[in-house]
């Protein structure tokens, strides 16, 4: 009987041994292998993008850099944007519909439609509200503050409902700066949500979303015993409570992250920048190199390229026409395509564009802004007829057109955080002068260095002139002006250099 109890207690283990072990090790080694469940997802969350609606650079940056990230099979890239009535009807006659939720926003539960579109591997999610979005434009109305917060609310709600939890939020502006505040005090408690990481990205920092206290928890529906996120200088700032709940938060250029954490550029947030500065990073933008193209963009009296230059003469001379100035091949053509504000350094232009127009130049200026400076430019222009042509208005075609046309692009901004002007310019062949701030001085190096156009440091009129005329005087050496040129055309401010910078940024939250 003993014999018998121990050849049964040997047989059991024997039997056990070889079912356990025999089929485990080579199931668990290739499972990670074989899933598709590494490619990373991220979630862009914007107040607007390219090409369906866009007031600036804003636009361009999200709409270029969602598609420069998908283009690789690393990544799952979406967007979530406002359905504004303006959204391009050539885009909007296509979108899909796939079905609504309502989003809770305080004390308030509000219809939210949720329309689907895919470009350029990006799938693109549009929140649709009539009461909030259907109005002319994107900005300026009293309730705009209400009008994001829900916009914020609803892309929190609608990730379950696409089943779509990203591994990065990344957040643009201070429109979607609730986003990221939503997930860290009301949704991280989710299981679905706690191992989102979010990112914000500040455009420009002068437009910080800043409101009343006393609406916290009325407006945006955010518990008081928050406050001390979003509270800087007695009031609601909602992108110091996006600095302070991202994981990571960015400028649109490295140089632009070293001066807000200056007064000087910071508009009042240099100390929860200097604070928070171990999580910031600066990151230049980039263009669409196949939107900004010279040898292909239809708006152009003629195509040409770096290596046949030589149709360049003829866009200048079908501009000259079209503006009614003398066509004249060797006089320089100096253009500005901006926002007629204070911050552009139109200020330095006005103290001494009138010496600069005793020589032989043209000048054409285009852009809408401040009253006071439209009537400057359209006074210059009655006064220097010939000379000078100013075109107060926002018109995209025309600005292809001086883009390719002008010989000298001028750019002497007081603050830039990135600035697209000077490397759309650039591309077409117009040489750029710009004060060295923000992206400006990460983008164009001066000509005397080598480099790839014309700077000014001091935010100075007559340091901004000196630079001017010589850029003049080098476009007098026809050779050495040729190679300039071609220098400006080649350099690289494709998406490719930048949207690798943004995905290490992203991998390194995630380890």
């Amino acid at each position: 009987m003993a014999t018998q109890r121990k050849t049964k207690s040997a047989a059991k283990p024997e039997k056990t041994i070889e079912v356990v072990t025999a089929p485990a090790a080579p199931v668990r080694e290739e499972a990670p292998e074989l899933t598709v469940e590494a490619k990373k997802k991220i979630l862009f969350v914007a107040s607007e993008a390219a090409p369906f609606i866009a007031t600036g650079g804003l636009a361009e940056v999200v709409g270029s850099l969602s598609k420069a990230l998908a283009a690789s099979d690393r990544y799952d890239v979406r967007v979530i944007l406002p359905l504004y009535q303006d959204v391009k009807r050539e885009y909007r006659k296509d979108f899909k519909f796939i079905g609504n939720l309502f989003v809770p926003l305080s004390w308030r539960n509000q219809y939210c439609g949720i329309f689907e579109y895919e470009k350029d591997n990006v799938t693109f999610y549009f929140v649709d509200n009539e009461y909030y979005f259907k109005r002319p434009g994107c900005y300026g109305y009293y309730d705009d503050g209400e009008r994001f917060a829900f916009f914020c609310r609803s892309v929190m709600e609608i990730l379950g409902f696409i089943g779509f939890y990203p591994d990065v939020l990344h957040c643009h502006d201070w429109q979607a700066a609730l986003a990221a505040l939503y997930l860290k005090t009301i949704y991280c408690f989710r299981p679905e949500y706690q191992f989102i990481r979010a990112v914000f990205t500040i455009h420009n920092i002068e437009y910080q979303g800043k409101y009343s206290l006393d609406i916290l928890e009325d407006l945006f529906g955010i518990s008081y015993k928050f406050r001390n996120l979003v509270e800087y200088d007695r009031c609601i700032n909602l992108m110091k409570g996006a600095i302070e709940c991202c994981e990571r938060f960015t400028t649109v250029s490295p140089t632009y992250a070293n001066e807000i954490k200056d007064p000087y550029y910071s508009h009042g947030l240099d100390p929860i920048i200097r604070r928070n500065e171990f999580k910031l990073c600066g990151i230049l933008n980039g263009i669409d190199p196949d939107y900004y193209d010279p040898a292909t963009d239809a708006a152009l009296f003629a195509n040409y390229t770096a290596e046949n230059p030589e149709n360049k003469a003829v866009c200048k001379a079908e501009l000259q026409k079209m503006l009614n100035l003398p066509v004249k091949a060797d006089t320089p053509i100096v253009a500005m395509i901006s926002r007629l504000v204070g911050h552009k350094g139109l200020d330095l232009v006005r103290e001494v564009i009138e010496q600069f127009l005793r020589q032989d130049v043209q000048f054409v200026l285009l852009g809408t802004g401040e009253s006071a400076y439209e009537n400057y430019f359209n006074d210059l222009a009655r006064r220097y007829q010939g000379k000078v042509v100013s075109v107060i208005s926002f018109n995209s075609d025309l600005s292809r057109k001086i883009y390719s046309g002008a010989d000298i692009f001028l750019m002497p901004s007081k603050s830039e955080p990135c600035g697209l002007s000077q490397m759309i310019a650039s591309r077409y062949g117009t040489v750029a002068v710009v004060r060295e701030t923000g992206g400006l001085r990460d983008s164009i190096t001066p000509y005397g260095a080598g480099g790839n156009g014309f700077t000014f440091r001091d935010y100075n009129a007559y340091d901004m002139l000196y630079v001017l005329n010589e850029a003049v005087e080098t476009y007098g050496e026809r050779a050495e002006w040729k190679k300039l040129v071609k220098k400006a055309m080649t350099t690289d401010f494709t998406w490719a250099r930048s949207a690798k910078c943004y995905e290490e940024l992203y991998l390194g939250m995630l380890k």
